[in-house]
């Protein structure tokens, strides 16, 4: 399967699943961003890849709004070179708007993301001919209030119908994309990795997570993630 056929059957599988309060709005920008999405899987998607990068879920100024994952509006159009035009979700929360590559708002963990690939490898031809990035669940989730819940939270019945369909998912990538690492961005994305991953001949560790949330990021996100690299035993750039 291609990426795009992987993404397309993703969203097949989860648009049946229901979730109860507190979430009231559920984002998908996999079908409302599907034309940057698709162009970023097609132009930057193509294998094998070195090392696959997976992160939770969608950020509300990141993926939400580009349809990239971590994909900060300046880093996307600038830097990895997209700019297609996104739809709206229905129902759209009040509050957490998407306005795609209008967007005036920063996804810091994409800028910082983002900005170590471009800081350490210059071009993403060059990040890419190694790294791809990828999230374990596209759906970003909200609050009455427009707080962002993240799926990890999920009531038990929920959430094994949302890992049932990612895990299935995640596992095609990395078959697709045959990488020899494959990097959890933080302890959640690592857990998932390890059970739909295993069985299959692939190094699983974790990057911190560059979400402003966490002191250790807002320490040095990038010199944190280069030593975790090392430790799993990667070379970089």
């Amino acid at each position: 399967m291609t990426l795009l056929e992987i993404s397309d059957a993703l969203t097949r599988d989860l648009r049946d699943i229901t979730f109860g309060l507190p979430i009231t709005h559920v984002y998908n920008p996999l079908v409302y961003a599907r034309a940057p999405h698709a162009a970023y899987l097609e132009r930057w998607g193509r294998g094998p890849k070195e090392v696959v990068l997976v992160g939770m879920n969608p950020g509300p100024f990141g993926m939400a709004q580009t349809g990239v994952p971590f994909g900060d509006v300046k880093m996307v159009r600038d830097w990895i070179g997209i700019s297609e035009a996104v739809g709206k979700p229905s129902p759209e929360h009040p509050k957490r708007c998407i306005e795609g590559f209008n967007c005036p708002r920063s996804e810091v963990s994409g800028t910082r993301l983002w900005g170590w690939a471009r800081d350490t490898f210059g071009t993403p031809e060059r990040f890419f001919a190694r790294f791809f990035v990828a999230n374990y669940c596209p759906l970003s989730f909200m609050e009455e209030s427009g707080r962002n819940f993240t799926p990890d939270k999920l009531p038990a019945a929920e959430r094994a119908k949302v890992n049932e369909a990612c895990d299935r998912a995640l596992r095609r990538v990395v078959e697709t994309l045959q990488p020899v690492y494959v990097l959890g961005v933080g302890h959640f994305a690592e857990s998932r990795a390890k059970i739909a991953l295993e069985g299959l001949d692939v190094n699983i560790s974790r990057i911190p997570h560059p979400s402003p949330a966490s002191p250790a990021a807002n320490r040095g996100w990038a010199v944190e993630a280069n030593k975790a690299l090392i430790t799993a035993g990667l070379v970089v750039p």
